[in-house]
């Protein structure tokens, strides 16, 4: 095997996201990258176990009274111990600072679930995307993984899938099917995408 680029994900709940990931590398998808290490916000966070199931090491760097500079500083030393060298944020709620951002740039990956620039930025985050998608009327919506920087949802668009909204719809619906259709899909491949690029240097 030739090498490949050591991926972190940080999450801070059930880890669904993480688990298409983990999927995605065990059906031997993942060629350029390697899941080594996933990191919590949160102790009792459901992903640690889906990280344990697949023998991911895993650590915790719980938000809850630290600074955001402490907590950031947890983080990359979580992230220099495992040399990450590609971060992918699943489900990881905290907003990350200029300073993080910068550090790694181009080399964190988030998935988003609408089209962006549609019912992104401050505040769109998990249901409240979908509730705001089918009170504007849209009838297509879908997910965005794109590079992070310091400005919600604002960095570079890496890949997109647009799904149909359908008649009667209801957030939690919506929801199920953009993961689904969308997210679980061009998650995984923008890593590979990513990765790939690194490893032949673009």
């Amino acid at each position: 095997m030739d090498k490949r680029i050591n991926v972190a994900v940080l999450v801070s709940g059930g880890g669904t996201n993480l688990q298409a990931l983990i999927d995605y590398e065990k059906d031997g998808k993942l060629n350029s990258g390697k899941i080594v290490k996933v990191i919590s916000s949160k102790a009792g966070a459901f992903a640690l176990e889906r990280a344990k199931n697949a023998n991911i090491d895993s650590a915790v760097v719980e938000k809850k009274g630290k600074t955001q500079a402490e907590f950031e500083s947890g983080i990359i030393a979580e992230l220099d111990k495992c040399n990450a060298e590609v971060i992918v944020l699943a489900g990881f709620m905290c907003i990350l600072s200029k300073d993080f951002t910068d550090r790694y740039k181009e080399r964190i990956l988030n998935v988003h679930p609408s089209l962006i620039p549609s019912f992104c930025g401050e505040g769109f985050y998990g249901l409240k995307v979908h509730e705001a998608a089918l009170g504007y009327g849209v009838k297509v919506t879908g997910a965005t993984v794109h590079f992070v920087n310091e400005i919600p949802d604002g960095g570079k668009i890496i890949m997109q899938k647009a799904v149909e909204i359908k008649e009667g719809d209801t957030p939690e619906v919506l929801q199920k099917r953009v993961m689904q259709e969308a997210e679980w899909k061009i998650l995984p491949a923008s890593l590979e995408k990513v990765c790939s690029s690194i490893l032949k240097g673009e």
